[in-house]
Order: C-alpha cells, then sequence, then structure tokens
C-alpha cells in the first residue's frame, strides 16, 4: 500500500490530482516577483473553493457546512504536493526526516519525499541509498534513475507597456513552477462522514474541475495555474498499530476551541500566514496575519484533531474572509527525540 490509495468505493478520502497545461506560481511571503513557493498551502486552496463555490452559487450553504459549523467541517483539503508519475510526495513528518546523514545522499536538502519512503522509515526499515537521489531545484527525493524532480523554477519575462505612451515599458520577470512530463500536484479531500459525502461530493468535484479550468495560484490572467480536469482516486493512509498515536499534519492547522493538543509534547513549527482579499467588495485588501502549524508538524492529542475556520478580513470590511486551518493528518507512532 505504498502510493495510499485504495479501491474501497465507500472511502471518505480522495487523492486528486492536477496535471499542470502550463506554469504554476505560489507567491512566497516576501511578495518577491523573482521567487516562488514551492507548496501551495491549504489555506489558499480553501479560499480558491469558496470563489468556485460563489460561482456555482452554493457560498452560504458551503460556509455554514464549513467555515461556520459548530461541528467539524464537512470537508477538509490538504495541501499540494507534487507527484512524479505513480509517486505521491508529501512534506515528511518532523523528527523523522531526515534520517542520519550519508556519504552518498544530504536527506536534508529534500523537503518533499515519497510516501513510500516515509512508510519504510515508519517500519524501521532503511532507505537504500542507490535507489534514491535529492533534485536540488525541486528539493524532491526522487529515483536516482534518471535523478530529475517533478518540478523546474523558471523565470518568465513580461512587458508592462504605458498606455497613454508607447514609449513607456517596464519589462519584469516573474518566477514559476514548470511541470515534467507525467508530473503534477496532488491534494486530499475528506470527507466528515456519508451524508457529507453524498451532499458535497458532486459540487466539490465541481468546484475543482472550475478550479482547473480558471486556475490557481498567482498569475491567473496570463493562463498560469490551469490544468487537466482532476483526477480522483480513493485514498487510504497508512496504517499504525503503535500503542501511542501522533498526528502527522498534511495541511495548515489552526486548534480548534475543543482540540486537546499536548503542546508540551510533539515536534512542530509555525508559519505566518498574510494575503490579500479577493472579493468584489473591495479588492485587494490585506487580510489580517495568522500563525498557523506548518506541514509536517507531529502533534499529539488525546483525540481527532479538527481545525477551525478564523475570519481575517479587515476592521469595517463588509463581509467575513475566512482563512481555514482544518487538520488533514496520518496517524504514526509517536516516536521521542533520541
Amino acid at each position: 500500500m505504498a502510493s495510499g490509495l485504495s479501491d474501497a468505493s465507500s472511502n471518505l478520502s480522495f487523492a486528486v490530482r492536477f496535471r499542470p497545461v502550463g506554469p504554476w506560481r505560489f507567491g512566497p511571503d516576501s511578495g518577491a516577483r523573482d521567487r516562488v513557493d514551492l507548496i501551495y498551502h491549504s489555506d489558499a486552496f480553501f479560499s480558491a473553493v469558496c470563489s468556485a463555490m460563489s460561482q456555482l452559487g452554493l457560498a452560504e450553504e458551503w460556509l455554514q457546512a464549513t467555515a461556520t459549523a459548530a461541528s467539524a467541517p464537512v470537508v477538509r483539503f490538504s495541501s499540494f504536493f507534487p507527484f512524479a508519475g505513480d509517486t505521491l510526495l508529501v512534506v515528511p513528518p518532523r523528527g523523522l526526516w531526515p534520517p542520519p546523514e550519508s556519504t552518498k545522499t544530504r536527506y536534508k536538502g529534500a523537503h518533499f519525499v515519497p510516501l513510500s519512503v516515509i512508510e519504510a522509515l515508519l517500519a524501521d526499515k532503511a532507505i537504500d541509498e542507490d535507489r534514491w537521489t535529492v533534485d536540488g531545484e525541486s528539493e524532491c527525493l526522487v529515483p536516482s534513475n534518471p535523478g530529475r524532480g517533478p518540478f523546474r523554477v523558471a523565470l518568465r519575462s513580461s512587458a508592462g507597456v504605458d498606455r497613454l505612451s508607447n514609449a513607456a515599458v517596464e519589462i519584469h520577470s516573474t518566477a514559476c513552477l514548470e511541470f515534467a512530463r507525467g508530473s503534477g500536484l496532488w491534494t486530499i479531500v475528506q470527507f466528515s462522514d456519508e451524508d457529507a459525502k453524498a451532499r458535497w461530493q458532486a459540487p466539490v468535484r465541481s468546484a475543482l474541475l472550475l478550479l482547473a479550468d480558471s486556475g490557481l495560484g498567482g498569475e491567473r490572467s496570463r493562463g498560469w495555474g490551469r490544468s487537466e480536469a482532476p483526477e480522483w482516486q480513493p485514498w487510504a493512509p497508512p496504517q499504525s498499530a503503535a500503542a501511542e498515536q501522533a498526528h502527522w499534519l498534511l495541511s495548515l492547522y489552526t486548534p480548534a476551541e475543543n482540540d486537546a493538543v499536548d503542546w508540551k509534547r510533539g515536534n512542530y513549527a509555525t508559519v505566518v500566514r498574510t494575503g490579500r482579499i479577493e472579493s468584489s467588495a473591495r479588492w485587494g485588501e490585506p487580510k489580517q496575519s495568522t500563525t498557523m502549524i506548518a506541514e509536517g508538524s507531529v502533534l499529539l492529542a488525546s483525540s481527532e484533531l479538527r481545525g477551525a475556520a478564523s475570519n481575517v478580513a479587515p476592521e469595517g470590511f463588509p463581509h467575513p474572509v475566512y482563512r481555514a486551518g482544518f487538520a488533514v493528518t496520518i496517524s504514526i507512532p509517536w516516536r521521542t527525540a533520541a
């Protein structure tokens, strides 16, 4: 089960693949045009789905079922991770990665690691150093043959022309991700129960198809961020029978009020999320910043993590703007630091 995929039709989780048909861009925290983030975070994806649901006439019902629901959200999304062929990569769990350095491979240079490698490490199996190498540009652990990552960072130039004076031309470059053939990005879509799946699977599929056509991330007006129709497959995460389980995060996470996280243990990192609002009410205003728990963090809690959505609209904004911090996790054995 190294791929994490299952044929169980009743599964509530799906791995959804996007095969890009051009460049994609995820703006870095600095906002620099010549830089690009290598990950499309779950909060940004949730915002994009909310926009698509609005176009489908489902915005109010969708927000009631997710962002403002008193119970667990009906649907959760992980962040986007790369894939190459049949190999799914993820941000590895903190504390498990990197393994001890070898004379052949600088493991700490890999930000994305195949699920099969993570499963082997969780089973206390050694990595075959002759089989894997780190692709420095994509920061992915990839097979030694051919040794190429699923994407490359590129700079594309464009020119802004002053419409009042054609002599005034401003040339600038923008960083983007360009994907290899057979590669792309994948995410996990989880439904809370069978009723949620029955009600929301079709609308979510429609929303994702709309986003594949219109684009995700930055520079969508240039045709960036588009993909072929998303490919859905049932998803079954690796299973663990360890006595003490930990929660390995595959999404950004904001703790819900009743999430009983043991913050004195675990192995986690935080990230500050900002961004600008895309709303016909007032376009481009900055969102309030939020400190969130990063992907790859490993948390200990007495029950399943829920997560929460926070209203990040600036004071006086005409409507709420939600940043989703719902937890998408895999249970793994808890191991204390050596």
